[in-house]
């Protein structure tokens, strides 16, 4: 499949307010869990979609939506993260893919951010279907 990247570039506002729509309708739309799950690859260097994977850097990413700061048991967070007294939820879930170090200064994530809002919003759609 060859993709053009140039008509992407002007229909994908129009995507991202389907998107959008599907969004407030109670789930996200399914271009957007699977551009979410390409850019999920960026994160899976250093995190494991599912519980039980090869441990990795970072720790596993199932169920994250509702799980506090720092929650997995028995996984070497930094103190940093450890001290955090919050639950991942879609808007701090924002605020650190854009900046993770805003969120949370001195982590140990070696993560620049994303700046792009509709990748962001991808990602955590798709990261919403990690049950």
């Amino acid at each position: 499949m060859q993709i053009n990247w140039g008509r992407m570039l002007w229909t994908a506002p129009a995507a991202w307010l389907l998107a959008g729509a599907a969004w407030s309708q109670g789930a996200p739309a399914a271009a957007s869990v699977d551009m979410g799950k390409r850019l999920f690859m960026r994160c899976a260097a250093c995190h494991e979609a599912k519980a039980g994977g090869p441990a990795k850097m970072g720790p596993h990413l199932q169920d994250l939506i509702g799980r506090p700061a720092g929650g997995l048991p028995n996984y070497g967070y930094s103190a940093a993260m450890k001290s955090k007294k919050f639950v991942w939820d879609e808007a701090q879930l924002h605020a650190w893919l854009a900046r993770p170090t805003a969120v949370v200064p001195g982590t140990t994530m070696a993560f620049m951010g994303m700046p792009d809002a509709a990748e962001r919003q991808a990602l955590i759609d798709y990261m919403r279907t990690l049950k």
